[in-house]
């Protein structure tokens, strides 16, 4: 295989084209440089499969990449944007041990004690509330967004629920989830100046509301996930989790369970609906749903790219990768690698779930992983059995971030007179 020179490779994937296909900007790195220094971004992308795997478990690697970005960064400490970042640095998930391994226990007893698999049944009833309401404001040929009407609503109602906050404080979730999506995880092309000042004010909101919830269930236990984080105080060391963190802890919960399980679900809708066979196949078969999703997840996965800053000098693929450089984990990349799997670019219902790596790998794999897979398969689910004859109305539109893969809308059609709810 040729090499390409420098100069012929995707760069930048902020561009128009690597924002609509990001898949084929990865096929050329991964294929003629998998470990490429991109001076655009000023970091590493690195696309095989294999390279990310054994990145996520590289401690030269550091997921605590929000405190450097505010060192290298000439603001002063009043500006809204290292502000917001100091808010953002305390998150659990940009942390590493040991502050992160009692960050995780804490919160990962907390999810266990909130029986995820338990919550199927409510979700399937929010999800057929949702569509109710989709198919009562819309008409089979129209297109009508599914975005808006289902894939975005349903995670603010669940992260609500499991924090035990008033229903009615939902939609006040929801903007602040848009907010802070506007700056967060290498969100990029929003020119609007005064966007971090608008994320800082919904991160402030938020931080504030969080506060007087936590205040609350400490007076106040429930059985939400909340008070469960409350009661985990460990009595062997005390590392019970403090009223800061406790509120980092919901603001991580709702911004990544809210974004990450919005994009899987719209993202599955559009490649499986894509071919009418497959579409139909699965509706047919509810057993075929779970193997749908894990495919779309590794197809058209909700991340992009995971970002590590580098602490430590190191070797891969003959490339010098040094301390205080940053690394992108190219997981559209390494999920389409064809020396992991074959025919990588097709959906496979019989490939083995377990292999794909949409929800990362080891220490920092997704704790909400499961709830996000059981959000996304009784929706798409719900969504094939109940809209027959469903398709995407047009060419997808997608937000132009490093990190996620978010479409701006995603109208839909269907044909005949719609399902009944079970």
């Amino acid at each position: 295989m040729s090499r390409l020179e420098p100069a012929e490779l995707p760069d930048d994937l902020l561009t128009p084209e690597a924002v609509a296909d990001p898949d084929g900007a990865a096929a050329v790195l991964r294929a003629h440089d998998p470990v490429h220094w991109s001076p655009t971004h000023r970091a590493w992308l690195v696309t095989r499969f294999d390279d990310v795997v054994a990145a996520f478990k590289n401690p030269a690697l550091s997921s605590d990449r929000v405190r450097p970005l505010m060192s290298a960064r000439d603001k002063p400490s009043g500006d809204a944007s290292q502000k917001m970042l100091g808010l953002i640095s305390e998150w659990m998930v940009v942390t590493d041990p040991p502050a992160h391994t009692r960050l995780r226990r804490l919160a990962g007893a907390a999810f266990k004690q909130q029986q995820i698999a338990a919550m199927e049944e409510r979700i399937q009833t929010l999800v057929d509330d949702l569509v109710d309401t989709f198919l009562a404001s819309s008409s089979p040929a129209r297109p009508t967004d599914l975005v808006a009407g289902v894939a975005y609503p349903l995670p603010a109602i669940v992260i609500a629920e499991m924090l035990g906050a008033p229903p009615e404080d939902r939609d006040r979730f929801r903007s602040w989830s848009d907010e802070l999506a506007l700056v967060a995880f290498g969100a990029g092309g929003d020119a609007r100046p005064d966007r971090h000042e608008r994320a800082l004010r919904g991160l402030e909101e938020m931080a504030e509301y969080f506060r007087a919830l936590v205040a609350h269930r400490r007076r106040e236990p429930g059985g939400d996930m909340l008070s469960a984080m409350i009661s985990g105080d460990d009595p062997s060391d005390g590392s019970g989790l403090s009223d800061d963190e406790l509120v980092g802890m919901c603001a991580l919960l709702l911004f990544a369970g809210h974004e990450t399980t919005t994009n899987a679900i719209a993202n599955a809708v559009r490649l499986l609906t894509a071919d009418p066979e497959l579409r139909d196949r699965v509706r047919d078969d509810p057993a075929l749903v779970a193997p749908a999703v894990e495919e779309a997840l590794r197809l058209v996965g909700p991340i992009k790219v995971l970002v590590r800053w580098v602490i430590e000098d190191h070797e891969l693929r003959g490339r010098t990768i040094q301390a205080g450089e940053r690394v992108y984990l190219v997981l559209c990349g390494a999920n389409r690698d064809p020396e992991r799997f074959a025919d990588p670019d097709t959906v496979d219902l019989a490939r083995s779930r377990a292999t794909h790596i949409a929800f990362g790998r080891g220490v920092h794999a997704c704790i909400g992983a499961q709830l996000a897979r059981i959000e996304t398969r009784i929706a798409v689910g719900t969504l094939l059995r109940r809209l027959p004859g469903l398709r995407v109305e047009g060419e997808p539109e997608y937000l132009p971030t490093i990190a996620s893969r978010a479409q701006t809308s995603l109208p839909v059609v269907h044909d005949g007179v719609p399902a009944s709810r079970p």
